[in-house]
């Protein structure tokens, strides 16, 4: 594999590294710096060979508790966020020490959703990002667990891995964790259970097969790494699934044949504008599609109009982001809304030259135009 990567050396890839907290610890209550400079020595390989590198990193909760002497604390989001900004301080002590000992300079970014979702802050994150590749300084990412609330969280650190992937333009995405890959079973149970190799298409079955939470100690499990994959690869960035203990997992990320599970992106990524609708705002409505309005979105690209339109949930003015979703609540798209939902509920169904006399004025033909649509479904 080292050979592939070899011959690969002058295309030089953007790859974000996402190690969560079971990496980090090894499955123990405290941070693994032995293994935590092995990931580092690999990190340090690419970047030899002229790649850049972004680490997102779990583990700030585990370095506080560690750090305070594992007390006894309430389970609640104040003890969290207590933790979080404890381990936080320790956490990037630990990865600057380390990336240091190969030379090598690393920036901090604290992230919520909050950053993403306004276009303004989104451009910004994106540009320090950037300036911090360009100028060969490693960023290391989390999100900012000591002031985030659950209206502001993104929630785990594999989708905060994936958005963070968008900004910085990355080619490739490995997400680190405690098993090999995407299994056909649960491998704990099941010891039938399969590795899947390779994915062309995230359907209901593989969802299904990712199943719930991983170990008690992060926040994130296979699905969640299902949904990160699923965002990424819509961007134009191949997603890896493997188990951050493998021998040179990182190294080999950049072969022909890396380990754990390849989630292929697809053929036509999104542009920026889409990609920051994917990747920011969270969605404040729900807007219900007829069978039509369903295979036209889908099948045709076509833009979404009122006509197609069967019924209208949740709050939210003219400009923001919305879910689009057949009857049986699959979701289609997510888009910028043309109308609020109070003038969308009156013109459902309505043909567009019937826009302007039901409201009294119209915002254009279009509830949703393509351009400002993002379709989910493959």
């Amino acid at each position: 594999m080292t050979t592939d990567i070899n011959r690969q050396a002058t295309e030089k890839k953007t790859v974000v590294v996402k190690l969560g907290t079971s990496v980090l610890t090894g499955g123990s209550l405290a941070l693994n710096k032995a293994h935590m400079v092995e990931l580092v020595r690999q990190c340090a390989e690419l970047k030899k060979l002229g790649h850049s590198v972004v680490v997102v990193s779990s583990g700030a909760i585990a370095a506080g508790r560690e750090h305070l002497g594992y007390p006894a604390l309430p389970n609640s989001m104040a003890s969290k966020q207590l933790l979080a900004a404890v381990g936080q301080s320790q956490l990037i002590q630990v990865w600057e020490s380390l990336f240091a000992i190969y030379g090598l300079k690393i920036g901090q970014m604290l992230l919520t959703r909050a950053d993403l979702e306004d276009r303004e802050r989104f451009l910004n994150a994106r540009d320090t990002i950037n300036a911090l590749v360009e100028h060969d300084i490693i960023p290391v990412v989390n999100e900012n667990d000591a002031v985030a609330t659950n209206e502001i969280k993104v929630g785990d650190n594999d989708n905060l891995s994936a958005l963070v992937g968008i900004l910085c333009g990355a080619d490739k995405l490995l997400l680190l964790t405690d098993q090999r890959g995407l299994f056909t079973a649960d491998p704990r149970k099941d010891p039938n259970a399969e590795l899947i190799r390779e994915v062309t298409t995230i359907d209901e079955t593989l969802r299904k097969i990712a199943g719930g939470s991983g170990t008690t100690l992060g926040t994130g499990g296979m699905a969640t790494k299902l949904q990160a994959a699923d965002i990424a690869r819509r961007a134009g960035i191949e997603v890896i699934i493997a188990a951050g203990s493998a021998e040179n997992v990182v190294f080999d990320s950049l072969s022909d044949q890396p380990q754990g599970t390849r989630f292929l992106p697809l053929p036509e990524a999104l542009e920026n504008r889409k990609r920051w609708i994917l990747a920011g705002p969270a969605a404040t409505g729900n807007i219900v599609l007829d069978a039509g309005a369903v295979n036209a979105v889908i099948g045709k690209g076509s833009s979404l109009l009122a006509k197609g339109v069967v019924k209208v949930t949740g709050h939210f003015s003219r400009g923001e982001v919305v879910r689009v979703t057949t009857k049986d609540g699959a979701l289609v798209a997510k888009g910028i809304c043309g109308y609020s939902d109070t003038d969308l509920a009156k013109i459902a169904g309505k043909h567009s030259k019937e826009i302007g006399e039901t409201l009294g004025y119209d915002y254009g033909a279009e509830v949703i135009h393509r351009d400002d649509m993002v379709v989910i479904q493959d």
